[in-house]
C-alpha cells in the first residue's frame, strides 16, 4: 500500500475555471477502466510545459513540442493510458497526429491546437481506432468538477489517484491551482512513465509561467526517484487560464512570486505522492545533503544514495546496514571529497563522522529509526553552504513482481 498517502476526494480537487475534463473508457489495454482523457481549455489560456530527456522519447512528446513551439493557442490536452506510443517509429507518430486530428474535429479547433500524451507500454502500436471511439464520450462529459476521473483515467501501475488543489488571494481576487499526476514506476524525471498537470484560473503571462514551471519542476518532479529510470513519456504541464479576473501576472511581481510558489507547493505534492506510491514501497525516505560547494554535487549524492538497489533494500528490511550508504556516498563522482570531513544522520541519530562509525553511535539507534514508515537520512559536507533533496523509496519484493508481471 502506498505510504501515508490516500487517494484524494473529489471535493478536494477544486474546480479550475476554463478547464473542463472529460474521460472515457476506451478499452485501450484492460476493459472496464478510465483510460482516455481530454482536457478542453477556454480561449485566450496560456500553456507551458517541460518533458523527458530519454533520446527515445515518445512520439506524443515529439508532437507536443512541437506543437508548443509553434506559439498556436492551445484548446485541449488528450491523454491515453494502457499504451505509451513509444518506441514506434513514424507509424507512432502518425497515429499520435491522428489522435490530435480526432480531437480537433469534435472541438473545432486545429489540430496543431491539441496536445497529445500516452502512458502504458513502450514498443507497441497505439490502437488508433479505439481511441478514436472513445473520444465522444469523454466530449460528452466534459465538466469543470471531472478532476478526480481525471485523475483516476491517467494511472498505470497507480494503487491511488494523485491530486492536490489549493486556493490563494492574489491582489483580492481569490485564485484557484489544482493538479494532478500519474507515476508509480520508471520514475526518475531529467527534464521535468510519470505524467502532471497543473492549472491554475490566475491570469499570468507566458513567459511568467515558464519561469514558474522551470522553477517548479527542479524543486519537485527534478526530486523524485523510485527506480533510477527515466521514461520515455515523462511531461509536465501548467496551465493559466486568466479566468480568474486578477491583473496579468508578470515576472517579478508580488503576485508573481505567490502564483509560483503556490504551484510549486502543488508540484512538490504530487512529486512526493507519485514516490509515497512507488511500486511496492513501504518506507517513504527524505535524502538531504547539505553544506556542498554547490547544488549539483549535492544532487549527485544524494542520488547515488537514492538510486543504489543496496540502500533501497536494507530500508525495506529495517537493516541498518549503514555502510551502504557511505559507499554510495564515495561513488557519487564527487572526486575531491574529504570523506574525514562529512557526517551522515539517519533521522536525528549521528551514524558516521572522521571517516567512520560514530563513536555514539548504537544499531539500536539505526534499527529504531529505519523501522518507521518516513527516514530521514542527511548528509553533511562541510565543504560549502550548498544543499539539495532528492525523495525516494525502498524496494520490495512486490517491486520485482509488479515490473515481472507489467505486460501480463
Amino acid at each position: 500500500m502506498p505510504v501515508n498517502l490516500s487517494a484524494p476526494q473529489a471535493q478536494q480537487l477544486k474546480p479550475v475555471k476554463g478547464v473542463e475534463l472529460g474521460f472515457a473508457q476506451a478499452h485501450i489495454r484492460k476493459p472496464n477502466r478510465k483510460d482516455l482523457l481530454v482536457v478542453r481549455l477556454n480561449t485566450g489560456t496560456q500553456v507551458a510545459g517541460v518533458f523527458t530527456k530519454n533520446r527515445f522519447c515518445a512520439a506524443p512528446v515529439t508532437l507536443c513540442k512541437d506543437h508548443l513551439a509553434r506559439n498556436a493557442e492551445i484548446r485541449a490536452l488528450v491523454i491515453n493510458t494502457g499504451n505509451a506510443n513509444a518506441g514506434t517509429g513514424e507509424e507512432g507518430m502518425h497515429r499520435a497526429k491522428q489522435t490530435c486530428e480526432a480531437v480537433a474535429k469534435l472541438l473545432d479547433v486545429q489540430a496543431q491546437q491539441i496536445l497529445p500524451f500516452s502512458t502504458g507500454v513502450i514498443l507497441e502500436p497505439l490502437p488508433i481506432e479505439r481511441v478514436v471511439a472513445g473520444l465522444p464520450d469523454c466530449i460528452e462529459n466534459l465538466k469543470e468538477d471531472n478532476w478526480l476521473n481525471a485523475a483516476e483515467a491517467i494511472m498505470t501501475t497507480d494503487i491511488v489517484a494523485k491530486g492536490s488543489s489549493r486556493t490563494i488571494i492574489l491582489s483580492g481576487k481569490s485564485v484557484t491551482i489544482t493538479g494532478i499526476a500519474k507515476g508509480s514506476g520508471m520514475i526518475h524525471p531529467n527534464m521535468a512513465t510519470m505524467l502532471g498537470y497543473v492549472a491554475t484560473d490566475a491570469a499570468v503571462s507566458k513567459q511568467a509561467l515558464e519561469s514558474i514551471i522551470d522553477y517548479a519542476v527542479n524543486r519537485s518532479f527534478n526530486c523524485i526517484t523510485v527506480d533510477g529510470d527515466t521514461s520515455t513519456n515523462d511531461s509536465l504541464i501548467m496551465m493559466a487560464t486568466g479566468q480568474a479576473e486578477n491583473a496579468l501576472i508578470e515576472q517579478g511581481s508580488a503576485d508573481y512570486l505567490a502564483i509560483r510558489d503556490a504551484m510549486t507547493g502543488v508540484a512538490i505534492e504530487l512529486a512526493q505522492a507519485i514516490v509515497r506510491d512507488g511500486e511496492g514501497a513501504t518506507k517513504f525516505m527524505t535524502i538531504t545533503v547539505e553544506a556542498g560547494r554547490d547544488s549539483d554535487e549535492c544532487r549527485k549524492v544524494a542520488y547515488a544514495i537514492a538510486h543504489s538497489p543496496l540502500v533501497k533494500t536494507a530500508f525495506f528490511a529495517s537493516d541498518p546496514n549503514l555502510g551502504r550508504i557511505l559507499a554510495a556516498i564515495g561513488y557519487a563522482g564527487v572526486d575531491d571529497l574529504d570523506v574525514n570531513a562529512l557526517q551522515l544522520y539517519l533521522g536525528d541519530v549521528l551514524v558516521a563522522e572522521h571517516g567512520g562509525r560514530a563513536a555514539s553511535y548504537e544499531e539500536t539507534q539505526g534499527s529504531a529509526v529505519m523501522k518507521e514508515a518516513e527516514i530521514l537520512v542527511r548528509v553533511v559536507l562541510n565543504r560549502g553552504e550548498s544543499a539539495a533533496t532528492v525523495w525516494t523509496c525502498d524496494f520490495s519484493y512486490d517491486y520485482v513482481k509488479i515490473n515481472a508481471d507489467y505486460r501480463s
